[in-house]
């Protein structure tokens, strides 16, 4: 493979960006496995090995059907790999731009189906680079996403170059105008009639917030206030709120729920525009949570109109901030936010505890 030369004639560096996703399953035969393997993820399931492994199994066995069911509302399958390809593609081409005397290439790995870490981890080391960015298509950090990839890259990896971690970007200002630009457009898709905006994150157990630290609710947050006060600049006021979805299993989770949330709408009598806050793709939590399971709710409850904004996908904003956190990382050595990330001392943090072992 021939190195990208300079305009002095030097070759660049070879530069390797590896983008953190969940994944999910291809088609009905992989959600059981897709299942298995994240309900074995001690991230998700904080047990010892010999106990959450059979959990796992009995767990994926127990909800396969109903969730081949859902997966078939997509045409059998997460569409999420598609999408996160697309970000890779894009972002590759912007970074081509931006850093025209090196070789970049964007690689995908998932955690939980294919590719997986230790596909990706293999293809990097092969493609030889000077320089690793680690970058998470998670805007909140949290020990359940990006915590547990950056464990399962860190396993697997042995291969060359100096690499870097980005550890969040909840404030970033393409990913907060990216939002703010496509509530906007609903918000005015709903005219004269009074909405609340629904701020929807994928929601995780309060233990890991009040026990492990984890300052995932926080940056959830962050991210609020600041695609708020970008509408708001705009528009005035805004009625908005932010809830949680995709709760599992009996443990308390943050709260309130986004089918909370839209039952106190309809009790304000109030529309509602929902954004999916924590997500930066198009997958089963948006495509059938969502739009299929929270919108025949809404229409039960009374709730109209109903209407979602889009994840940001290849939003150009969204691109751009991608690439500007992938410049940032490499003037530096381990692991950081691009932009604000904690504010209080969340004792998961990564970044705060990698300023106090320096």
């Amino acid at each position: 493979m021939t190195q990208a030369l300079d305009r002095t004639g030097l070759k660049g560096r070879r530069i390797a960006v590896v983008l953190f996703n969940l994944g999910g399953p291809d088609g009905q035969a992989s959600v059981k496995p897709f299942l298995f393997n994240l309900f074995n993820d001690p991230a998700i399931i904080g047990l010892p090995g010999l106990v959450r492994t059979p959990l796992a199994r009995l767990i994926s066995s127990r909800r396969e059907t109903a969730a081949q069911a859902n997966y078939q509302l997509m045409g059998g399958g997460s569409p999420l790999l598609a999408e996160t390809q697309a970000q890779a593609e894009a972002l590759e081409a912007t970074l081509a731009r931006r850093l025209g005397g090196d070789e970049v290439r964007v690689f995908v790995a998932m955690r939980y189906w294919n590719p997986l870490t230790e596909e990706t981890a293999a293809d990097v080391a092969v493609f030889g680079p000077d320089e690793v960015v680690l970058l998470p298509l998670y805007p909140q950090y949290s020990t359940t996403t990006t915590q547990s990839s950056l464990k399962a890259w860190t396993a697997a990896y042995a291969g060359s170059g100096v690499s870097r971690a980005v550890c969040c970007y909840p404030a970033a200002e393409g990913w907060i105008e990216a939002q703010a630009q496509a509530i906007g457009e609903k918000l005015d898709q709903a005219g004269e009639v009074p909405v609340r905006v629904l701020f929807s994150a994928h929601g995780i157990p309060e233990k890991l917030v009040s026990g492990k630290g984890d300052p995932y609710q926080e940056q959830v947050e962050t991210t609020v206030a600041a695609v708020v006060a970008a509408i708001e600049a705009r528009r005035g006021p805004i009625d908005h709120a932010l809830c949680y979805q995709s709760r599992v299993g009996p443990m308390k989770w943050l709260g309130p729920s986004t089918p909370e949330a839209i039952q106190s709408a309809a009790d304000d009598g109030l529309g509602v525009v929902v954004t999916p806050i924590a997500f930066v793709s198009e997958h089963i939590e948006t495509l059938v949570e969502l739009d299929i399971e929270y919108a025949e709710l809404a229409h039960e409850k009374g709730v109209t109109p109903y209407l979602r904004a889009p994840a940001v996908g290849i939003e150009p904003l969204f691109v751009d901030t991608l690439a500007d956190a992938v410049k940032g990382a490499l003037g530096r050595s381990g692991v950081a936010p691009h932009g604000q990330g904690c504010k209080a001392d969340w004792k998961a943090c990564p970044h705060r505890n990698g300023r106090r072992a320096a």
